[in-house]
């Protein structure tokens, strides 16, 4: 039958003797581990809304474009020319919202996952290069809309020619989504993702 000492003071000192935790200890241990619980909750949520308004993001820019090429273009050349001048501002005043919240939105998004995959990618060289090829792949496709829908008379002849160089965004994009497609399915190979892997022996059934 456990004896009851009412003296919280010497049932600390009794549990410490015995290498039970006092309750100070046992409070501040749950803290630690409730604080490391949230960081590491917080860090989830962070890295989960970062990948919905990368995808998201790319759903719309590339998504828009796709529309642009196929849809879009082809029923605007049925109009007249004063018609299809209109159109073209009405869309170009709206579009451009979307192409400079998205460029900014990508490069927040992007590089955020970047640094948050890189541990696991150390020494991974096919890895940083698909990574590095996607990125400067992306600048250009940037750089593309941009002028498309700026005002810049130095580049008045690649707006002359919009349809093309949409089309080369189309085709850009869909590289970019091979290669990140192939680095998802591929997963971590670098030495901290070898350094976490259980051998089939060591698995407990």
């Amino acid at each position: 039958m456990p004896v009851l000492i009412p003296d919280r003071e010497k049932a600390w000192r009794l549990d410490e003797q015995a290498g039970v935790p006092s309750n100070a200890n046992y409070q501040n241990a749950r803290l630690i581990k409730l604080s490391r619980k949230l960081r590491v909750e917080t860090q989830l949520l962070i890295n989960v809304i970062s990948r919905i308004l990368h995808i998201s993001t790319a759903i719309a820019l590339i998504g828009g474009t796709v529309f642009m090429v196929f849809v879009l273009l082809p029923a605007a050349k049925q109009l007249g020319d004063e018609q299809h001048e209109q159109l073209k501002k009405s869309v170009n005043s709206t579009w451009k919202r979307f192409i400079h919240i998205g460029i900014l939105l990508f490069l927040v998004t992007g590089f955020y996952n970047y640094f948050q995959q890189m541990p696991f990618h150390k020494g991974d060289g096919l890895y940083h290069a698909l990574i590095g090829t996607k990125m400067i792949l992306a600048l250009v496709i940037f750089f593309i809309a941009s002028v498309l829908v700026g005002r810049s008379a130095a580049f008045e002849w690649m707006r002359t020619g919009r349809e093309t160089w949409l089309k080369l965004i189309v085709l850009l994009a869909a590289v970019i989504v091979v290669m990140s497609s192939f680095v998802k399915v591929r997963g971590p190979q670098g030495k901290l993702a070898e350094a976490n892997v259980v051998a089939p022996a060591e698995v407990t059934p």
